[in-house]
């Protein structure tokens, strides 16, 4: 018996205000969207269910544990997966895509998607970060790596790439992406401070590798720099030869909260833990 083509898998919480245009984009891809929801309090899976959406409750403990029980529960049923967030809207290029690759026969068994952010209500044509994830593999060929932060999905086969986008519509005022970003901070301090990770349930860092690979490269080799030099060659990254600047005063914000106060928090948050130390 043939399986269903694909299945697109979210992760919800309190999402009311973007869920019906990202399952809306979803569902061009596919009629079978499974959504593990951590009981939402403002009718996310009433409306999840007037969509024809398939909705499990479960409790959130992390990401890379939330992804990896959802593969779990439909590994199997389909043939292919396709995994977003709450705020991950595919556009109609990478619809086409994934339709046309699906309907024939893929050249590869993964896929890379290019995901454009947004900050402060405001697109991010030039200032946003890790660009490429892989979201779209074949069953059997793809987990969230166990990371406590900047979680990214791995496979052993090789990915191939997608031209279209998936907008990260983060809808979140400025405060809540502060107070969020506050929490991941303890997540990266505490990811850098504990035992490095190996093995191959996590992605490795290549300089030859693919965008994923390089930027773990490249991640690797910041957290070499001077703490203080780092964040501040961060932003100048970011703003400078990454054309930040091209993103208007949005573009500042973004470049300065991400580097010059996100990763000096981190930085912060590691040191204090150190002075904690016997």
């Amino acid at each position: 018996m043939e399986l269903p083509r694909c299945v697109v898998v979210i992760l919800t919480f309190n999402s009311a205000s973007i869920i019906r245009e990202t399952v809306s984009q979803a569902k061009k891809v596919s009629p079978h969207v499974y959504v593990v929801d951590s009981h939402s309090s403002d009718g996310t899976p009433a409306i999840l269910e007037a969509l024809g959406c398939t909705v499990v409750q479960r409790p959130f403990s992390n990401y890379s544990d939330q992804r990896n029980w959802a593969i779990d529960q439909i590994e199997g049923a389909y043939a292919w997966q396709l995994h977003l967030d709450a705020d991950e809207v595919l556009d109609d290029r990478s619809v086409d895509e994934i339709n046309a690759l699906l309907s024939g026969t893929p050249e590869f068994d993964a896929y890379l998607l290019r995901r454009r952010d947004y900050f402060m209500g405001k697109m991010l044509r030039f200032s946003g970060v890790n660009p490429w994830h892989l979201r779209l593999f074949r069953s059997g060929l793809g987990r969230c790596e166990s990371r406590l932060y900047d979680q990214h999905f791995i496979s052993p086969a090789k990915p191939g790439r997608l031209n279209g986008f998936m907008h990260d519509k983060n809808s979140a005022r400025l405060s809540d992406w502060i107070a969020s970003h506050n929490r991941w901070s303890d997540a990266e301090a505490k990811e850098k401070l504990g035992p490095r990770v190996s093995g191959d349930n996590v992605l490795k860092p290549r300089l030859t590798g693919d965008a994923r690979e390089r930027t773990r490269y490249i991640k690797e080799l910041y957290y070499k720099l001077p703490t203080g030099m780092r964040s501040l060659s961060y932003f100048i990254y970011r703003y400078v030869f990454r054309l930040g600047f091209l993103d208007g005063r949005t573009g500042f914000y973004f470049a300065f909260f991400q580097a010059l106060w996100f990763r000096m928090l981190v930085d912060a948050k590691m040191y204090e833990q150190r002075s904690q130390q016997p």
